[in-house]
């Protein structure tokens, strides 16, 4: 009786002892990775944050998972799929794909960190105080600046042959788009440039959309940026040669695809910058302390094959400042 009663005890003792040893051992933190993209379409973005990541010392399966929802570009399936994040209780909701995600998220937590990205005013939209000191549970990295659209319509018009009409493709189911639609407004009033306002909600919407541009006829076109139109940038891009209409864009991605142009942020960086963020958060840094960061530099991008495609001669001053050329 005594014996088994000794080997009862040590049993007792050694489930005791591994139960504490696994109540000791860290605990994984999960980043909850919310998109109105597509997998596919942020691949190369996703990538860009594990980078940031890694330079904070987290790296996916070593130290850290992930649990990504993407919303495919059906703004109206955010809500469910950030709720969903939130009752998973995962460590900080990464908020990407426009600030709309992130005004989603916002919504359904006050107390998970949230790192943004994206485009627009993060303070009127109310994620933050202020860029400087964002309070709260949120802050980010912006690739939106209140010069650059201005600066890229004066860059674009100067590729096109005077008077020409200008339509400006926008998404009107994504609130980041209303302050870069009215700094174009407002740079094409001071210039005398005429434009046109077209509307696409989802890819559904493309082609109506380019029928609506000749219908105006509208000899060029000035792409906002947007997660849509980002994540839909092939088939966009295809859209523009099909109706020779030489096109505008915010991103390297786009001329890289065979678009005409781009000037505007490195998106890479941002989102990059957003997984440093992301990290130093995970190692206790609170949102409300880390300043909202944005662009400082921007990159002017030209596809020269297509420009010729296009029957377009570049001036050399423009090609002069340019960052890169695709030939």
């Amino acid at each position: 009786m005594r014996r088994r009663k000794f080997i009862t005890l040590i049993g007792g003792g050694a489930a005791s002892w591994a139960l504490a040893a696994r109540a000791q051992q860290p605990v994984t933190p999960v980043v909850g990775y919310l998109s109105s993209g597509t997998s596919a379409g942020f691949a190369q973005f996703v990538g860009a944050f594990r980078k940031g990541l890694s330079e904070t010392g987290y790296v996916e399966g070593r130290n850290l998972s992930f649990q990504f929802r993407w919303a495919e570009g059906q703004e109206d399936r955010l809500p469910a799929l950030a709720a969903d994040l939130v009752g998973r209780q995962v460590a900080v909701i990464a908020a990407t794909g426009g600030l709309h995600p992130a005004v989603v998220a916002k919504a359904a937590t006050s107390t998970v960190p949230i790192v943004f990205t994206g485009g627009g005013d993060p303070v009127k939209l109310g994620l933050v105080a202020s860029i400087a000191r964002p309070g709260g549970n949120a802050t980010g990295a912006i690739n939106f600046s209140p010069t650059v659209t201005a600066k890229r319509l004066e860059l674009f018009r100067q590729m096109l042959p005077s008077g020409r009409m200008i339509a400006v493709l926008t998404n009107p189911t994504d609130p980041g788009d209303e302050a870069p639609v009215r700094e174009v407004q407002a740079a094409a009033a001071a210039t005398g440039q005429p434009i046109h306002i077209v509307n696409a909600g989802g890819e559904r919407d493309f082609d109506a959309a380019f029928a609506e541009i000749k219908e105006y006829r509208a000899d060029a076109l000035f792409v906002n940026a947007d997660p849509l139109f980002t994540s839909k940038r092939a088939r966009l891009v295809a859209l523009a040669e099909q109706n020779s209409i030489p096109a505008s864009y915010a991103f390297r991605d786009f001329p890289l695809a065979g678009g005409l142009m781009s000037y505007g942020a490195d998106l890479l960086d941002v989102h990059r910058q957003a997984g440093v963020y992301t990290g130093r958060i995970l190692k206790g840094e609170r949102p409300a302390d880390l300043p909202v960061m944005q662009p400082t530099k921007f990159n002017l991008i030209i596809n020269l094959k297509t420009a010729k495609a296009l029957g377009l001669e570049i001036p050399a001053k423009v090609l002069a400042i340019a960052d890169e050329v695709i030939e």
